[in-house]
C-alpha cells in the first residue's frame, strides 16, 4: 500500500482535491440555491434533488468542457506548433506525429512496450491517437451535457415568467448559452497560454513543469538533456 501510494501519489492527491471540491461545490450550491427560492417565498429543496437538478449538472458541465477542451486543443496544437524555450513545446525541429522509431512503435516497439503500441492498422493509430481521442470525447459528453442542463433551466425559467420554452437548437444558439461557455473558454486558453509562457522565463526547481532552474530561457527542456 506505502509503493502504491508513493508511485501514484500525483494522481490520488488530484482525485482527492477532485472530490473535495465537487463535494463542497454541491453543498455551497444547494444552499445558494435555496436562499434564492426562499427569496421568492418558495419551499427550499432537499440535498439530493438539488444535486439531480438542471442547475447543478450545468454548473459542473460547464466546467467540465471548458478544461477538456483546453486539454484537446493543447494536445493537438503541441503535435505541430512550437515555443522555442517553454518546456511545454518540443524543441524546434520536431514538429509534427515523428517516424515510427522515434515513437517506438510497430517493428520499432521494445519489448516492454504496451501491446497495441506493436500493432499495424485500426488499432495502432487508435492507441497512438488515445489521449486525443478521449480528451475530445470526454469534451464533447460535457458540453451535450451542459447544453441539455441549460436548455432545462432555462425552461424552468421561462415557465415561471409564462414564456415559450426553447428547443435544443435554440438554446445552444441563444446568447445565454454562448455566454456561459465562453466566458469559461477564454479563462482556460489565458491560463495555458500564460503557463507556455511563464516557463520560459520562470523556474520552478524540482517540478517536471520547469525547466532545471540554470537552463537558458531560450533552451528547451528536450535540448537541455
Amino acid at each position: 500500500m506505502r509503493r502504491f501510494l508513493r508511485d501514484n501519489g500525483l494522481s490520488l492527491c488530484m482525485l482527492a482535491i477532485f472530490l473535495a471540491a465537487i463535494v463542497g461545490q454541491s453543498f455551497a450550491g444547494w444552499a445558494a440555491n435555496n436562499e434564492e427560492l426562499i427569496g421568492h417565498s418558495r419551499p427550499a429543496i432537499g440535498y439530493g434533488q438539488f444535486v439531480s437538478s438542471s442547475a447543478f449538472l450545468v454548473d459542473v458541465a460547464e466546467n467540465w468542457q471548458s478544461e477538456f477542451l483546453q486539454f484537446f486543443v493543447f494536445i493537438f496544437a503541441t503535435i505541430w506548433l512550437i515555443q522555442r524555450g517553454s518546456p511545454e513545446s518540443k524543441k524546434p525541429g520536431n514538429a509534427g506525429v515523428e517516424t515510427d522509431e522515434q515513437q517506438l512503435v510497430g517493428e520499432y516497439a521494445r519489448p516492454d512496450s504496451p501491446r497495441w503500441a506493436k500493432m499495424r492498422g485500426l488499432r495502432g493509430w487508435l492507441y497512438a491517437n488515445s489521449l486525443l481521442i478521449t480528451m475530445g470525447a470526454i469534451f464533447l459528453l460535457s458540453w451535450f451535457a451542459q447544453s441539455l442542463g441549460g436548455m432545462v433551466q432555462m425552461n424552468e425559467e421561462n415557465a415561471e415568467h409564462a414564456a415559450a420554452a426553447v428547443d435544443w437548437v435554440g438554446y445552444v444558439s441563444s446568447p445565454d448559452f454562448w455566454n456561459r461557455t465562453l466566458q469559461n473558454w477564454q479563462s482556460e486558453f489565458l491560463a495555458v497560454g500564460a503557463m507556455v509562457a511563464f516557463t520560459i522565463y520562470l523556474r520552478q526547481r524540482g517540478s517536471s513543469e520547469s525547466k532545471p532552474v540554470g537552463v537558458p530561457h531560450a533552451t528547451s527542456s528536450e535540448e537541455a538533456e
